[in-house]
């Protein structure tokens, strides 16, 4: 890197006071940011010529306020100049032809034309810089102008994609709500159904059990349960006067064993009868039904909804079987 000359020094010390990046003074100069650092550097081997550095420097100043007349006057040392050097002094034509070699008239005369030779190539190379520098304004004009409208148009686009968006989101959650609807309207009807399921499966069995409790108070009155025959721990009973035979066995005091068998030795329920469980028997296709308590004391029995005794002592015999005959009204 170049040692800042003064002129480069103050410039670069005036525009960093005013908080200018060299990309700022870019946008404002419309120069090159690597033209504007080789101002600052004194670098000017960087320049398309001497005429492109006093521009330069000249809109350099004026973009951070400098007077440039007095900068040019400060720092011309700094700066180089335009000016075309001095020609060497002309030959005296007042001189003698005998003086002047015949070869060099052709010459002398050539020497003649070159001002005004080197003036129209001055006024054309001047030309040329100034149309050169005016294609590149209108040039960087153009860029900044097409830099300003494409962010618009990638706004409007941008805009143009985000209603997109929120129309696509509109319908999907439109679409997502009515499926959602139809599911919950869906499991709503399930639920309704399996409310009326169990309503009308409960409303059956209240009524069946009614049914059952009117029959039993019905047949209760006429029903008859005698003993017919009691020997060691066992006792036979016979069931008649009723349409039903139902049996209810129920342990109020202990755990005991139940065993509930047909005639036929079928068994109905073999097993523990917890404290305070109860378990009904529909015995009304069987004739005759065989019930072994392994535990007597607390047990009670029921016949068609109607209490009925053990057949012995539960202190006395902790064991006991009953059997029950059973014949139908309707078959007597």
């Amino acid at each position: 890197m170049l040692a800042l000359t003064d002129l480069g020094q103050r410039l670069r010390q005036e525009r960093e006071s005013k908080g200018l990046s060299l990309e700022d003074l870019q946008k404002l100069t419309k120069i090159q940011k690597r033209y504007l650092l080789g101002i600052e550097e004194g670098n000017y081997e960087v320049m398309p010529g001497k005429f492109y550095v006093r521009a330069f420097i000249k809109q350099y100043c004026e973009a951070i306020g400098l007077d440039t007349d007095a900068i040019f006057e400060e720092y011309k040392s700094d700066i180089p100049s335009t000016q075309t050097e001095d020609m060497p002094q002309q030959l005296s034509r007042v001189r003698s032809r005998k003086e002047i070699p015949q070869h060099t008239k052709g010459v002398s005369k050539a020497y003649d034309y070159l001002p005004t030779v080197l003036v129209v190539a001055g006024v054309v190379v001047v030309g040329i810089i100034i149309w050169v520098i005016a294609q590149n304004i209108v040039s960087d004009k153009n860029k900044e102008q097409a830099n300003q409208e494409a962010p618009k148009s990638e706004v409007q686009q941008s805009n143009t994609q985000e209603e997109t968006n929120e129309t696509t989101a509109k319908n999907d959650n439109s679409k997502s709500e009515d499926e959602q609807s139809a599911a919950d309207k869906k499991e709503q009807e399930k639920e309704k159904a399996a409310k009326e399921k169990a309503a009308k499966e409960k409303a059956e069995k209240e009524k069946a059990k009614k049914e059952k409790a009117e029959k039993e108070k019905k047949d209760s009155g006429k029903q008859e349960y005698k003993e017919v025959q009691k020997t060691g721990r066992s006792a036979t009973y016979a069931l008649s006067g009723t349409d039903a035979f139902n049996l209810e066995v129920t342990s109020t005091q202990a755990d005991t064993w139940l065993d509930v068998k047909n005639g036929k030795g079928n068994a109905f329920f073999s097993s523990i009868l917890k404290k305070g469980e109860t378990k009904e028997f529909d015995l009304t296709k069987e004739t005759e039904a065989r019930v072994n308590i392994g535990y007597s004391p607390g047990v009670e029995l029921k016949v068609n909804g109607k209490a009925v005794d053990l057949p012995f002592d539960s202190s006395k015999q902790v064991r006991q079987v009953v059997t029950i005959q059973y014949q139908p009204a309707e078959a007597q």
